[in-house]
């Protein structure tokens, strides 16, 4: 099992900016699953050779545009360039059937292509090729919006998404091996519906998960280091901590960090793309590495 990071980034500005991209994240193993497919998807799975057609299934936790805006186009790829009926769609009330102040996000021509759609409400459970997925309560301004815990080649990863605290969350996620958690602030500023790292502290030690990830960085992690955020978090919670970057994979819950440069890929004639020395540079500062 493997998991990719496509985008790390949370909140308006790196929605525009993409200091941080927003592409959601993707997991492979017995299903290949994509998350919250933002702004970006598609080109960051293309730049970190992540074959978007050939996905099982998408998860849409809820219908703000830096989780969903690429989501008919991650459809269309799973779906054999929109030729198939084939995968399965899961996704939050909103994304599917619109819900309170927002529109649908999959229009109906995408949605005819889908083998399967599931609007899920927490609680809700779905297995496709031996995986199970549960859907979980978030506390968010889409009232719809749900996380979810995955069980999948015997280990349990569970996803916060965007959320408030709330509680129970730490006793959600309980039992993780691996607890994603969207931890878009590194200090509460009276705004809700996102978590801040004071919060992440506080359901890690709840939750007590082998591992926790943080992901969805706003842009104040830009000054901040998220890695220093990531150790302070570890230091309070007594759980090993991550700060997930643009690229970082994870092969059976263990970190592996090689980023593919642009020299990596090649072009139709099978041959590497040349670059030069001083752009090599570039691209490597660029790619985290």
């Amino acid at each position: 099992m493997q998991i990719v990071f496509l985008g790390t980034g949370g909140g308006r500005i790196n929605l525009i900016k993409q200091f941080r991209a927003t592409g959601g994240f993707r997991i492979n193993g017995e299903i290949n699953l994509h998350v919250d497919p933002g702004p970006g998807a598609l080109l960051k799975s293309i730049q970190y050779r992540q074959d978007p057609t050939k996905l099982d299934a998408i998860f849409v936790s809820h219908a703000h545009i830096d989780h969903s805006n690429d989501a008919n186009l991650m459809i269309e790829a799973m779906t054999d360039y929109a030729l198939k009926k084939k995968g399965v769609l899961l996704a939050s009330k909103s994304v599917i059937k619109g819900c309170g102040k927002f529109q649908p996000v999959i229009d109906k021509y995408h949605l005819s292509k889908v083998g399967k759609v599931l609007a899920m409400k927490p609680g809700d459970k779905f297995s496709l090729k031996g995986t199970q997925i549960t859907a979980t309560k978030a506390k968010h301004d889409d009232e719809s919006t749900i996380g979810f815990l995955l069980r999948t080649e015997g280990n349990v990863i569970g996803y916060t998404t965007d959320t408030e605290y709330f509680k129970e969350l730490g006793k959600i996620y309980r039992g993780c091996d691996y607890l994603i958690i969207s931890n878009l602030k590194p200090k509460l500023d009276g705004i809700p519906d996102h978590l801040a790292s004071e919060d992440t502290i506080k359901i890690l030690k709840d939750a007590k998960p082998k591992k926790a990830i943080i992901t969805h960085l706003g842009a104040k992690f830009l000054k901040l280091p998220a890695e220093a955020e990531a150790q302070m978090i570890e230091r309070e919670s007594g759980v090993r901590t991550i700060a997930a970057r643009d690229g970082m994979r994870f092969g059976d819950l263990e970190p592996f960090h090689k980023v593919y440069r642009l020299d990596d890929l090649e072009d139709e004639t099978n041959a590497p793309i040349k670059i030069q020395q001083r752009d090599r540079k570039e691209v490597a500062g660029t790619m985290g590495e």
